[in-house]
């Protein structure tokens, strides 16, 4: 009976010994309380309206501010080209010389037949007078003065002719010196030395076009001009001042174009196969930069924004149709998700429309740390979304005095 007694009191002290652990364990749950997850800190911005100036971005092509095509107004043979192609040329300079020899000898001609008309004048004239007293004696027929008077008419008008004569005749030699009818720069020459040239040929002999100042003209569509138009009616746009006509260009390369432009006017016919407008803006091009035909994206003000909402880029999110989202932090602590209207980007920024109010407080940094309706403890941060431990210090009331 001993022997079988052992194995007995072995089993009941192990019995005792798990019940008094599990009774500490379940003392010590009771003496420690469940502690609850810290309320995780966000980065926030407050709303607030300022003003912005908005611009618009355009694509848009260089052209000349002054053009001529150089023709002929005589025919004849080249004899010189005086120019250099690709130079700058003044108004009046002489390009082309033509062989002026049939011109010269036509105005010599022209201005010898004017002597000869001129030269019988005088005899005629006094003719004339003398019947003129014997028809008051009756000496000569009524008849007879009047074929000398009707002479000297001729004459005269012939003298007349003679001089319009000699008058065109000059101004086709003079047209032999082929002259630039505007200050430019000229391009190349289609006509060579010795290459005969008719008067008024459609084939223009160069081209010179005046590149300082430079035009410069941006398309703009009619929905963009109607959009516009509603906000400067509703007053959420403001026009006022001469700073509205400024214009600034983007270089193909995308460097900006180092002088400002002033918008001359904008057309007012639609164009039926792009439907929109072309605005028309004058640069300075005095160190020839801008070339004809050139690329360029014209930056035009729109209007000033006084009370424009602008909050980081980054702060904004998209729903899976591709509405914008923005978290918030509500007075009472909690999250909140807000649907925005947004108009374009202001530099890093979007310009809000709708959707938030001057005050709230939108998250830019921990927004993968909340979701909506969890609280969140908001923490000033600065433009790019970085949190600002010092202005969250500065915020929060001072301790009271021992």
């Amino acid at each position: 009976m001993k022997i079988r007694s052992k194995p007995v009191r072995t089993a009941a002290t192990s019995l005792l010994l798990i019940l008094a652990t599990a009774f500490l364990l379940s003392a010590c749950n009771r003496q420690k309380p469940q502690q609850m997850p810290p309320t995780p800190e966000v980065g926030t911005v407050t709303v607030r309206e300022q003003e912005v100036v908005l611009t618009t971005e355009l694509p848009g092509r260089t052209s000349p501010y002054l053009i001529a095509e150089v023709r002929p107004q005589v025919s004849g043979i080249i004899q010189k080209r005086l120019f250099e192609e690709g130079s700058m040329v003044r108004k009046g300079a002489v390009l082309y010389q033509i062989d002026p020899a049939p011109f010269q000898a036509a105005y010599d001609s022209a201005g010898a037949s004017l002597a000869r008309a001129q030269a019988n004048i005088p005899a005629i004239r006094s003719r004339a007078e003398r019947y003129r007293d014997l028809l008051v004696d009756k000496a000569v027929s009524r008849q007879d003065f009047d074929d000398v008077d009707s002479a000297l008419r001729q004459a005269e008008a012939e003298v007349v002719y003679w001089k319009a004569a000699v008058q065109t005749a000059g101004i086709n030699l003079g047209y032999t010196k082929v002259k630039a009818p505007i200050s430019g720069r000229i391009g190349r020459s289609n006509i060579t030395v010795g290459a005969l040239v008719t008067a008024n040929q459609p084939v223009a002999m160069a081209t010179i076009q005046q590149l300082d100042p430079i035009y410069v003209d941006v398309p703009q569509s009619t929905a963009e001009l109607l959009r516009l138009k509603r906000r400067i009616e509703s007053g959420t746009l403001d026009r006022s001042g001469t700073s509205q006509r400024k214009v600034r260009l983007n270089l193909e390369d995308g460097k900006p174009y180092s002088w400002e432009g002033t918008l001359q006017f904008q057309d007012v016919t639609v164009d039926r196969t792009t439907g929109s407008v072309i605005l028309r803006a004058v640069f300075p091009n005095p160190e020839g930069v801008l070339l004809p035909g050139m690329f360029v994206r014209g930056v035009a003000q729109e209007g000033v924004n006084k009370k424009a909402i602008l909050i980081p880029q980054h702060a904004v999110s998209r729903d899976p149709k591709g509405n914008p989202l923005a978290l918030l932090v509500g007075t009472d602590g909690k999250v909140v998700q807000r649907q925005l209207t947004i108009d374009r980007a202001v530099g890093n920024q979007w310009l809000v429309t709708a959707g938030l109010a001057p005050g709230e407080k939108v998250i830019v940094e921990g927004m993968q740390k909340v979701k909506p309706g969890a609280p969140a403890k908001a923490v000033p941060a600065d433009e790019t979304g970085t949190p600002n431990p010092a202005a969250e210090k500065a915020n929060q009331p001072a301790a009271p005095a021992k």
